[in-house]
């Protein structure tokens, strides 16, 4: 499994024209899923995703004018933040030979929905807000990425 997660001030997922998911700040998460991955990724990437310190401490935290630009001090859960998850089985195009890429890692579309869902809800278990796209959907994300922060989070079988 691998995620790309960006920090936000804002996100919103659109398909057909219609807003289909939208949060304030938080977290986007673009998500791609192999037919090897099992509950146990799930479980180790969602737990990242809500325990990662990628936020600032509050103002009022800082003890001095040079602890105010630390940017990684707070979880998604500590800040109360959103988040917004959208599949992507793209992360897993392979880019090496051609000129095209091959997407054969990519988990079949019946699996990779059926583990995205278990991912979502995972991540809904934590009681913050979380918006999704439509998975398989041609879908337009707007990310006013903040930082800019940008992070892969990779697990596979082998890594366990």
């Amino acid at each position: 499994m691998r995620v790309v997660i960006q920090r936000v001030r804002a996100s919103q997922v659109v398909v057909d024209g219609q807003v289909v998911g939208k949060i304030g700040v938080g977290l986007n998460i673009l998500v791609g899923i192999t037919a090897q991955d099992t509950i146990a990724e799930l479980d180790w990437i969602a737990r990242k995703c809500l325990d990662l310190r990628l936020f600032p401490a509050a103002d009022h935290e800082a003890d001095h004018e040079n602890d105010k630009g630390s940017s990684f001090e707070r979880s998604i859960r500590e800040i109360g933040g959103e988040l917004l998850v959208i599949s992507q089985f793209t992360l897993y195009g392979d880019c090496r030979k051609g000129r095209r890429p091959s997407f054969s890692a990519a988990a079949a579309p019946d699996r990779a929905k059926e583990l995205y869902l278990q991912f979502v809800a995972k991540l809904r278990e934590s009681g913050l807000k979380v918006e999704t796209g439509i998975f398989g959907a041609m879908m337009q994300v707007a990310i006013e990425n903040d930082g800019p922060v940008t992070l892969i989070l990779e697990r596979s079988v082998s890594d366990r």
